[in-house]
């Protein structure tokens, strides 16, 4: 089981961080990339809004800056 961290900018990183502990992964949006990693009981922590929330057309390739 992995913890994801969806849309974290500045402070609320830290303090995501002190309740979850450290995540496994940090997706800077909430796309269809990031939506194919989740997997079935993993913690998904999400920084403004929830799953609801509408999603961009295009996806970014996280790996390739963090």
């Amino acid at each position: 089981m992995c913890t994801h961290f969806v849309g974290f900018k500045g402070d609320e990183f830290i303090k995501a961080k002190e309740v979850f502990g450290e995540p496994d992964f940090i997706h800077r949006f909430f796309d269809r990339r990031a939506q194919t990693m989740f997997a079935d009981g993993d913690t998904v922590v999400f920084a403004n809004g929830s799953e609801n929330k509408m999603h961009p057309i295009y996806s970014f390739d996280d790996s390739e800056v963090m």
